[in-house]
C-alpha cells in the first residue's frame, strides 16, 4: 500500500490496497456488522463509496471472525469488492465501559473523573495494561480483548487496512489517568505490530494488510504530539486520529497529530461525518473519515441537503413533491419526493430507512469528493465558504 501526497495541508492522494485505490480525501462508510443498514453493498458501490468499514468487535461477537474467514474475507463475505477497513474494538472498551455512544465521551459540563459512567447504566467492560475484559452486549457472556486478540481477529475477517488496540479515554478523564492510557496504548501498539508481522509472516497466501496505529492524548497538545512520535517511532503503514474531541477544538488538535505524522502515510479520523468538521479535518491535514451518523439520521427520518438537514416527518413535507435536494444526483433524489418518504416514514415501511440511507450516504461521499476535487484546482476555501454558507444558513429547520 502506497500513498502519493503532494501537499501537506488540504491535501489529496491515493492509497493503494490488494482490493482497490481510495483516492483521497475520502469518505468511508460504516458497515459495523459487514451491512451499510437497509443498504446493499452494490448500491454503495453505485453511489460512490470507495471502501466500507467495519467493527472487529460486532463480527467477533456474531458471526464469529472465523466464519468470515472461511467466507474467503470481508469483502467476499459481503459481496462488497473494493477495500475494507475493520476497527479494533478500542471504541467499544468506552462504550461498554463507561461512554454508550459519544455522548459521555463528550461531555465537558462534568467535573473530571475517571470512574464515570453514563447515567443508569451497567459497567461492562474493565481496562488493565494487558487488555480489557467485557461482557457480551447480546448475550452477557464474558470475553478477553488483549492487543494479540484483536490483531488475530482483525487478520481474520481480512479487511485492507485494520487498526492497533487502543484505549479511548473521555474529555471527562483526569490528566493523570489521560497520561497513563496513552503510555498504555503506546505498549498495546508495539504488541500489535509484532502480531501483525508474525501472522503476516505465517499466512503468506493471504493478502497484505496495512496496520495502522490510533494516536489519542484527548485535548492535550503534549499527549497528543507524544502519542504521534511514539506511534511514528514504531512504523506504522498509516495512522488513525481517534479520541473524543471537542468540537471547537477539532481542526486544532488534528492539526498538532498531522504536524507530527510523515507526509507519505495516510491519516484516518474516526467518527465525523458533519459538513463542518469534514471542512476542519481535510484543512488540518487528514486523509480518510468514518462515521456511523449519516446512516444513523436516515433511519431516523433527517436528511442532509444543501441548505442544512431537516426531518421528513414534519407536516410540510406531507404535500412537498420535490426531490430532497434538487442539487443531489443519488438515485432517492432522482426518483421520489420529499412527500413519498415522509408518508414510508409515517406508515413505518421499512424502504423509509433505504432510501433516506442511500441519500444521506451519497450527500456525504460526494461532499468529500468535491473537496478532493476542490483541492486539486485550488478552489477549497471557496467550496468551504460556499458548502458551509448555506448548510448552516438556517440552524432550526
Amino acid at each position: 500500500m502506497v500513498t502519493e501526497l503532494p501537499g501537506r495541508f488540504g491535501r489529496t492522494g491515493v492509497i493503494r490496497t490488494p482490493h482497490g485505490e481510495i483516492h483521497t480525501p475520502a469518505f468511508i462508510p460504516v458497515g459495523t456488522q459487514a451491512t451499510v443498514k437497509a443498504v446493499l453493498p452494490e448500491m454503495m458501490k453505485e453511489l460512490g463509496a470507495q471502501a466500507i468499514l467495519a467493527n472487529g468487535y460486532h463480527l467477533y461477537l456474531q458471526p464469529g471472525a472465523d466464519i468470515v474467514d472461511e467466507a474467503g474475507g470481508l469483502g467476499a463475505f459481503m459481496n462488497w469488492p473494493g477495500p475494507t477497513f475493520t476497527d479494533s474494538g478500542g471504541f467499544q472498551v468506552l462504550s461498554l465501559g463507561a461512554g454508550f455512544r459519544k455522548v459521555l465521551a463528550m461531555d465537558t459540563e462534568r467535573v473530571q473523573a475517571d470512574d464515570i459512567i453514563a447515567e443508569g447504566k451497567e459497567r461492562l467492560a474493565a481496562v488493565d495494561d494487558d487488555g480489557v475484559t467485557f461482557r457480551s452486549h447480546l448475550d452477557g457472556s464474558t470475553h478477553r480483548f488483549t492487543p494479540e486478540v484483536s490483531i488475530g481477529i482483525q487478520h481474520r475477517l481480512g479487511a485492507d487496512i485494520i487498526f492497533a488496540f487502543d484505549e479511548l479515554t473521555t474529555l471527562v478523564n483526569t490528566r493523570g489517568y489521560q497520561e497513563r492510557s496513552v503510555q498504555r496504548t503506546h505498549d498495546w501498539a508495539v504488541r500489535c505490530l509484532a502480531e501483525h508481522r508474525r501472522l503476516q509472516a505465517s499466512r503468506p497466501d493471504k493478502p497484505k494488510q496495512a496496520l495502522f496505529g490510533v494516536v489519542q492524548g484527548a485535548q492535550y497538545e503534549d499527549l497528543r504530539r507524544q502519542a504521534a512520535r511514539g506511534l511514528v517511532s514504531l512504523g506504522f503503514d498509516g495512522y488513525g486520529i481517534g479520541g473524543a474531541l471537542e468540537k471547537q477544538n477539532l481542526a486544532t488538535i488534528v492539526g498538532w497529530v498531522c504536524e507530527e505524522l510523515p507526509v507519505d502515510k495516510p491519516r484516518h479520523l474516526l467518527g465525523i461525518s458533519e459538513p463542518d468538521d469534514l471542512f476542519d479535518a481535510v484543512a488540518a491535514g487528514a486523509d480518510t473519515f468514518d462515521c456511523v451518523s449519516p446512516s444513523r439520521v436516515a433511519r431516523n427520518a433527517a436528511l442532509y441537503s444543501t441548505s442544512g438537514r431537516f426531518n421528513i416527518t414534519n407536516a410540510r413535507f406531507r404535500r412537498d413533491f420535490t426531490p430532497v435536494d434538487a442539487e443531489c444526483d443519488c438515485y432517492t433524489c432522482a426518483h421520489y419526493t420529499r412527500a413519498y418518504l415522509h408518508h414510508l416514514f409515517k406508515a413505518k415501511e421499512i424502504l423509509s430507512a433505504t432510501l433516506c440511507t442511500i441519500h444521506n450516504q451519497r450527500f456525504v461521499v460526494r461532499l468529500v469528493d468535491r473537496m478532493r476535487a476542490a483541492i486539486d484546482a485550488g478552489e477549497f476555501d471557496e467550496l468551504r465558504a460556499d458548502v458551509l454558507g448555506r448548510y448552516y444558513a438556517t440552524r432550526t429547520r
